[in-house]
């Protein structure tokens, strides 16, 4: 099955519940089975809705168990689940399946309708499917905080990142809402509920939003593949990337700040800063502290910071801006004086202009604009202008020098004025090195010669004095030369070791603050050197034309594209040796993490026995003395002695059992094979039987509130547990209350006691096993209650929360779900957030 081709999926994105993803969804299955395609619907999600049902019509609906032709009568996939060995065994061209993040009950091969698509997906065929924003895994949290209603179930992002089309299905919020209002989306009994919650204007509004940002990042992503692919070195200003140069100076912070005001300007404009470490010498002047600062306030803006080592810093900039499809580049004016720049040329700022293209250039003025000093040369020693200066300073300051000295023939003896020729070459020899100086000092000693020793106006090339004169400013102009020369490349290589050092420093603080798991690392490593692309390989046999490094043991880094010098090389190393460790880490992790289930199981363990020490032991005791007082024959016991020492014997028995029973269902829970029995409940009849054993209890409401999907004997097992908990810690006299109402689409059970309370911090551990946190007498048990109590509730797909009693005290919450077609979260959100006609 190798050659089989992987299925399509299309994706209907709905920015909120109820904007007609599912119809949507049936259009395209309609038009593509009238196009001659094989289509089958394996689960819709009618929940009564007339609209799709007639959608329905015509569509071969197939249901676990059987094949139905057309729409099949009533609601044939309203509640059913997908039957993934049916539709294999099927096997369509297309399948549409609804409501992706739909979760399966437990003891399930997949634990969501996802993961079915994948299987599908698999086996070559194509899925048309929904899902709502709100089930995006990424906006959990944010979907939560806009709503104020939990999602319980989510599909990962990458999930529906990798569909081939995605189409976004969207309302205006007044228009939603006016559905809601007529009954269109959900029962008559949850609109007021979903009106005054999540179908606020401004809480649908935020999730429009959310839709639309997400759509467009998954845009933005294809649109990079497909810029990389086509090898496009265009700008395609699909949305404002704004890039800021950053060079440590003091004016980092304004150039930041604009540069997001500029980017804010446009819905889902984007904020880079890039700091160019110069190989030659951008490190001078560069205040490492500054960088810092401004890469936190990049962060704080919702930026993103990159850090890369180029030698021609314009070059870069430009460089980096396009593999980023950015729209405009924001630096600084140059610090450099007039003089500066007339000594040492064109500036990084001109030929940015000069580079850029179709990228708009954004010079800000700052204070320290034309006041601070020059930047060291790029790419050689000296600067092209300083290499073209100084030869011609070598043939023109002499000659200047010479018509100033005529002037004042007579003034100064011949001394002086070799001196002042001296001086010349010296300073030739600073601005051009040792070529210059050599051209300097032949041609100061000629006119020196000719103009001012004597006899004046004729060359004495055979005095020995003219020949000394001359070697001296040959040797002078050399050695100055040579010192000038060794001084700049001194400078430019502590200049490299500072950028190197910059760029190390900058990732080490990264790793040290968290932010760099592999792929990070990875992708920071191409950006820093150039190159088209990074990965990490086992055998680096066929990296032909690419740079090839060690990455700690069994692991090369290699870089695709571009050149590294040897100096590159050295960083790169180190680069290696951090995604060494980060291979290396997560290693750890794993091994880490398969180890910490046998010590957990290694504590519990001992846990256990220390606990079965006593309290198995205790009720073991008492049973076995009344069983063998009751035996004995040496003493004639009374009716009433009798019937004591059985009913000691059956309740030491009876609380045997319990904790036997306990110590089994929370083996199974850890097991994972604890077998469930979920149907639609009323709490009215698991109550009674929970309750039984546990006196002063008082139950309120119970009755308004809807069934639930749950086990009943195991729901029974939950509240017993509860309650006796709750009777152990409420004052002798008080009582404990048990009351219900319905939230967020579940019903909630509260278990109040008036106790001494728990403070937040210890909340946790009252679900450990074999805890008796806070109890007094530790011969109530193995402290098993509220932990066994917490895994059953889960395993029913609801939630045990502790909370404070107003007045003092703890309430237990026991969150339970609604059956799936009663409630018609097709989504599971809830009150506010289940689908209707989505």
């Amino acid at each position: 099955m190798d050659d089989v081709r992987r299925g399509r999926l299309k994706v209907y994105l709905g920015a909120a519940p109820g904007v007609g993803k599912t119809s949507r969804m049936l259009d395209e299955a309609r038009r593509r089975a009238a196009r001659g395609a094989d289509v089958v619907v394996a689960a819709v999600e009618c929940h009564g809705r007339a609209r799709v049902e007639e959608l329905l019509d015509g569509l071969e609906v197939l249901q676990r168990g059987r094949v139905l032709a057309g729409r099949g009568g009533g609601d044939p996939a309203g509640s059913g689940e997908l039957d993934l060995d049916a539709v294999l065994a099927r096997a369509p061209s297309v399948v549409v399946v609804d409501d992706l993040a739909h979760p399966h009950a437990s003891g399930a091969a997949h634990t969501g309708r996802w993961q079915d698509v994948e299987v599908l997906l698999d086996a070559g065929i194509d899925v048309i499917t929904t899902v709502g924003v709100q089930q995006l895994e990424s906006l959990k949290d944010v979907v939560e905080k806009i709503t104020g209603v939990p999602q319980h179930t989510t599909v990962p992002d990458d999930m529906v990142r990798r569909a081939a089309e995605i189409e976004l299905v969207d309302l205006a919020p007044e228009r939603l809402r006016r559905r809601m209002a007529h009954g269109d989306i959900w029962p008559p009994e949850r609109v007021d509920a979903a009106l005054a919650r999540s179908f606020r204007p401004g809480s649908l509004a935020a999730l429009r939003q959310l839709a639309l940002l997400w759509t467009a990042d998954r845009v933005d992503e294809t649109l990079q593949r497909h810029r990389a692919e086509q090898a496009s070195g265009g700008v395609w200003e699909t949305r404002e990337r704004v890039v800021v140069a950053l060079t440590g100076g003091p004016e980092g912070d304004t150039l930041v700040r604009r540069a997001a005001r500029i980017a804010d300007r446009s819905a889902g404009g984007e904020l880079l800063a890039i700091h160019v470490a110069r190989s030659d010498g951008l490190a001078a002047g560069v205040s490492h502290a500054s960088l810092a600062r401004q890469r936190r306030l990049v962060e704080d803006l919702g930026g993103s910071y990159h850090s890369v080592v180029g030698q021609d810093v314009a070059a870069s900039l430009v460089e980096f801006a396009r593999a980023e499809n950015a729209t405009q580049l924001v630096l600084g004016s140059s610090r450099r004086g007039r003089w500066e720049r007339f000594l040492t040329g064109l500036g990084t700022g001109e030929r940015v202009v000069a580079l850029s293209g179709e990228i708009d250039v954004h010079q800000v003025t700052h204070e320290r604009a034309g006041r601070g000093t020059p930047l060291p040369s790029r790419r050689r020693t000296l600067s092209r202008a300083r290499t073209i200066a100084g030869p011609v300073a070598g043939l023109v300051l002499p000659v200047l020098l010479t018509l100033v000295l005529t002037q004042l023939r007579g003034t100064l003896d011949l001394t002086s004025e070799a001196l002042l020729f001296l001086l010349a070459v010296v300073g030739v020899a600073c601005i051009g090195g040792v070529v210059s100086a050599v051209i300097a000092s032949v041609t100061a000693s000629l006119l020196l010669n000719y103009w001012f020793i004597p006899p004046v106006g004729h060359f004495t090339l055979g005095d020995t004095d003219a020949l000394i004169a001359l070697g001296v400013f040959a040797l002078v102009a050399a050695v100055v030369a040579a010192v000038v020369d060794r001084s700049l490349r001194l400078s430019r290589r502590a200049a490299r070791a500072t950028a190197e050092a910059e760029t190390l420093s900058s990732l080490a603080g990264s790793i040290v603050r968290g932010g760099q798991t592999l792929p990070a690392l990875l992708e920071r490593t191409r950006e820093t050197f150039g190159a088209d692309s990074v990965e990490l390989v086992e055998d680096p046999a066929d990296a032909l034309d690419a740079t090839v490094v060690p990455a700690g043991p069994g692991g090369f880094l290699v870089l695709r594209g571009g050149s590294r010098s040897s100096s590159d090389r050295r960083v790169l190393a180190a680069f290696a040796a951090h995604v060494g460790s980060a291979v290396e880490r997560a290693r750890l992790a794993q091994a880490a993490a398969e180890v910490e289930p046998v010590r957990a199981a290694d504590r519990m363990r001992t846990a256990l026995l220390r606990a079965v020490g006593h309290d198995l032991r205790t009720p073991l005791a008492a049973g076995w003395a009344a069983v063998t007082s009751l035996r004995s024959r040496e003493v004639r016991w009374s009716e009433e002695d009798r019937d004591e020492l059985l009913a000691t014997a059956d309740e030491s028995m009876a609380k045997l059992s319990r904790l036997v029973e306990n110590l089994l269902d929370l083996s199974r829970l850890e097991a994972g094979v604890l077998t469930l029995n979920l149907r639609p409940t009323a709490l009215e009849e698991v109550l009674p039987a929970a309750l039984a054993d546990t006196p002063s209890v008082e139950v309120r409401d119970v009755e308004r509130v809807p069934q639930v999907l749950v086990d009943p004997p195991l729901l029974e097992r939950v509240l017993a547990n509860l309650a006796a908990n709750a009777v152990r810690h409420t004052p002798a006299g008080g009582t404990v209350l048990v009351t219900a109402s319905v939230l967020a689409g579940r019903v909630e059970v509260r278990v109040v006691d008036r106790g001494p309370g728990l403070p937040v911090a210890g909340r946790e551990r009252l679900f450990e096993p074999f805890q008796r946190f806070g109890d007094t007498d530790n011969s109530t048990g193995l402290g098993l209650g509220l932990a066994l109590a917490r895994g059953l509730t889960e395993a029913m797909s609801g939630t045990v929360t502790p909370e404070d009693t107003p007045g003092g005290g703890l309430t237990m919450v026991v969150s339970l779900p609604l059956p799936l077609a009663g409630a018609g979260a097709g989504e599971g959100v809830g009150v506010g957030m289940g689908e209707g006609e989505g």
